[in-house]
């Protein structure tokens, strides 16, 4: 029985993989790890879901072959960087530790263009972070996601996010590709398509790679 897990499910990013991850009919089970339960209105047969506490984690529940990592806040909703790091840094890489102990084979991951350890910006430092924590980890393939600013519809107002959205929207087509705005379903799309092929490493996915994945829904 082949199993995917996902965390993050409520996210942008995490309900358009949800949806294709049940939809896609490549897994006979997925797992989804939620503080509270997902309230879908549609039956899917193969989902599960697991009311978890990542302050008090439970190895067991973390049995599956792929793992999806769409966790992530903002230091708003955190409200301080401590907070921050916990849910950005902390949580994916005890899940990935305690999902490789359970057997997982490969783990992906949405991070961010400016991940980087040594970066002056805290945001981009702590993604670099567990990029590089996340590699000491011998999972058979690392696949991180590293979209530019993500368009679709958030359940929260992000001011900033959303005069960027709007400043860079007329001038979409003469932003370099590497760092042009990217829709979190063509995130979720790649996620879902790079983890069925047979590639192993690491892998660094950029938002240029990621435009080629067709959007659904706004």
């Amino acid at each position: 029985m082949k199993t995917a897990l996902i965390a993050g499910a409520s996210g942008l990013t995490g309900s358009y993989l949800l949806r294709m991850l049940l939809d896609s009919g490549r897994y006979d089970r997925v797992k989804a790890l939620v503080r509270r339960p997902l309230g879908m209105n549609i039956d899917y047969p193969a989902l599960q879901e697991v009311v978890y506490d990542f302050d008090h984690p439970d190895p067991k529940e973390l049995r599956a072959h792929h793992i999806y990592c769409c966790l992530g806040t903002t230091m708003k909703k955190a409200g301080s960087r401590e907070v921050f790091r916990r849910v950005d840094h902390d949580y994916p890489l005890e899940l990935a530790r305690m999902a490789r102990q359970q057997g997982a084979e490969r783990f992906a991951l949405v991070s961010a263009a400016g991940a980087n350890s040594r970066s002056m910006f805290f945001y981009n430092r702590v993604k670099g972070q567990l990029e590089e924590d996340l590699q000491k980890i011998p999972f058979e393939a690392l696949l991180f996601m590293r979209p530019s600013l993500l368009l679709g519809p958030r359940k929260e107002k992000r001011t900033g996010e959303d005069l960027a959205k709007t400043l860079m929207k007329p001038l979409r087509f003469v932003i370099p590709p590497h760092i042009r705005p990217v829709h979190a379903s063509q995130v979720a799309g790649g996620m879902l398509d790079l983890m069925e092929q047979k590639e192993q490493g690491t892998h660094f996915i950029s938002s240029r790679l990621l435009q080629k994945y067709p959007i659904t829904g706004r």
